[in-house]
């Protein structure tokens, strides 16, 4: 299902065609380094480069073998005739498939960079546009004091920044190749021609291996996967909040015809960004696998490789396409500084509290005295309806410490705003 809306070049990068191709990449890398040896004539190396794959002809070989890799082979040798020999020499099939993997992997990270890109861009694009627009922060889904929703996106910029720095550093643990025989003990091809193959290919060699690479390196590629998907879902998850009825201070982008509900013609719900959530549970639940598929018997079992054939593709497609949504949120998102301004103004002043609370211990009460005060009074406000200011106004305690002109400047909006630019300059914006 999710292959059904991924773009196409990540479904190109996990298409069978596309592991073939590598295949055949690792197994001529091999070969060309065993030419170097002397162990394969440079003239079969120069037919070697003219091997193809057919899938009828994997397909056929397939129902008789049971078995990829030979079926695999077998399709190639029926382009090459017998210099085929020379192919998969000294190798066991993993020397062939966790290289091939690694190039999927490296390819996948590359696009799924770029789409950290583009929506770090769009995101940040969104937050100096609204630099100074003011809203309300919430804490405990409660109104706490205003802050901007520039502000907001910043923290958003910033965080895509590491996950860039976390995917690079994903690529690199996953941009390896081994080409050491059955056990990695070398036996039936020297490191020399895993030297040789590795570098043809654009792979670091690692140090010591079994028949696998480790699948520590896999586990923390996908590891850096889920969090991207939980940070994809935790500003998703912000848009629908502030998307409710009762708020609705942003909305996701709603199509020219597009329908809501079934039954009720005026809905316009935030389903972009609940797509988003679901698929971030569904890559979370990948990166446990990955972590389970650590844990091989001896110098390799198969219980892991099942497994990998969905979670590493459909963790690459299901992010691909979260954030390719996302980005279209956040690029046409609807913003409404209107509305924002009407809900700073819901509690009739209260946001305020924090800004008399500081005034009146400056004054020289005690903090528990003047914390009373105003928590007496903001209480009243609460259950009364009533404006907070005015609530103040008539204290007598509190009359005797602020005068008006005091109120009217702790009543005052911009200062919440005051240190944007500063904290913006930090960022580079």
């Amino acid at each position: 299902m999710i292959d059904r809306y991924s773009r196409p070049a990540m479904k190109k990068v996990w298409s069978e065609e596309r592991k073939y191709d590598l295949w055949l990449k690792v197994e001529l890398a091999v070969c060309e380094a065993w030419a170097i040896e002397g162990a394969v004539p440079k003239d079969a190396v120069k037919k070697l480069r003219k091997a193809r794959y057919t899938m009828e002809g994997i397909e056929r070989a397939f129902a008789e073998t049971r078995h990829d890799m030979n079926s695999f082979l077998r399709s190639v040798a029926e382009s090459v005739g017998t210099e085929s020999r020379f192919m998969h020499l000294g190798l066991t099939s993993y020397d062939v498939q966790d290289n091939a993997m690694s190039l999927q992997l490296m390819e996948a990270s590359d696009l799924l960079l770029e789409g950290v890109s583009a929506l770090g861009a769009v995101v940040r694009e969104q937050a100096v546009r609204h630099k100074r627009t003011l809203m309300m922060g919430r804490t405990h889904g409660v109104h706490a004091e205003p802050t901007t929703w520039g502000m907001k996106l910043l923290v958003w910029v910033e965080e895509l920044k590491r996950h860039e720095v976390r995917l690079r550093q994903a690529r690199e643990m996953v941009a390896v190749g081994k080409v050491s025989g059955a056990v990695g003990s070398h036996a039936t091809v020297p490191p020399s021609v895993e030297d040789g193959a590795c570098k043809r290919l654009g792979l670091a060699v690692v140090v010591a291996s079994t028949q696998t690479l480790q699948r520590d390196r896999h586990a923390q590629f996908v590891q850096a996967l889920a969090l991207l998907a939980a940070s994809l879902e935790k500003f998703a998850t912000e848009i629908r909040g502030l998307q409710k009825t009762e708020v609705r201070e942003v909305e996701e982008p709603f199509g020219e015809g597009q329908t809501g509900s079934s039954a009720m013609p005026h809905k316009r719900n935030p389903e972009l960004c609940e797509r988003v959530c679901g698929l971030a549970r569904l890559v979370r639940g990948f990166s446990v696998t990955a972590l389970e598929n650590v844990a091989l018997w001896h110098e390799r079992d198969i219980s892991h490789s099942s497994a990998e054939r969905i979670i590493l593709p459909d963790s690459c497609l299901a992010l691909d396409y979260m954030m390719d949504i996302f980005t279209l949120v956040m690029r046409d998102l609807k913003v409404f500084p209107e509305r924002m301004r009407k809900n700073l103004d819901l509690t009739r002043g209260l946001v305020f509290s924090q800004r008399v609370l500081t005034a009146l211990i400056e004054t020289g009460m005690t903090r528990q005295e003047a914390y009373k005060l105003v928590q007496r009074n903001a209480m009243r406000a609460w259950d009364s309806g009533a404006a907070f200011r005015e609530l103040l106004e008539k204290d007598a305690e509190v009359k005797a410490a602020l005068k008006k002109k005091d109120l009217d400047a702790l009543f005052d909006y911009g200062y919440y705003a005051r240190y944007v630019d500063e904290v913006f300059s930090r960022a580079g914006l």
